[in-house]
């Protein structure tokens, strides 16, 4: 980073102040997730904020926001309209748990069939393959 005067970034120190590649930066910059700033001298400089936007971006999307969806999240916080963004994140937290629910159904299901798998007799062959593919999980 440049001194504290300056408060700016190269896109490469941006990158490695918020640990993503300089192709994750253009690619954000042609997705409209970030600014592409102008410049006179050749030289772009990249405001140090960015480095958390770039980092609230990545996590989002690890929880499972599209893209699509952080965009509008970022333009509801520039705005600070709450209630969209609440209705956004009840949304996620709804699909969250039907995918929990899923998630629980499954494991039931296969830790039943592993458990019938062991205690069946040697000579029968083991439920899961066959269950897996007769039932819905």
């Amino acid at each position: 980073m440049k001194n504290n005067a300056q408060a700016t970034y190269t896109i490469g120190q941006l990158a490695r102040a918020a640990n993503v590649g300089v192709e994750t930066i253009r690619y954000y910059q042609r997705r409209a997730l970030l600014p592409v700033p102008h410049t006179d001298t050749g030289f772009r400089s990249y405001p140090v904020a960015l480095a958390e936007r770039i980092r609230f971006i990545k996590r989002a999307q690890e929880l499972g926001f599209s893209l699509e969806e952080i965009a509008h999240l970022l333009l509801l916080e520039d705005s600070n309209d709450r209630s969209a963004i609440r209705d956004i994140a009840s949304e996620r937290l709804e699909q969250v748990r039907a995918k929990l629910h899923d998630l629980h159904k499954m494991e039931h299901m296969l830790s039943q069939l592993i458990h019938q798998c062991a205690s069946s007799s040697a000579q029968a062959k083991c439920p899961i393959i066959s269950a897996l593919t007769t039932q819905a999980v």
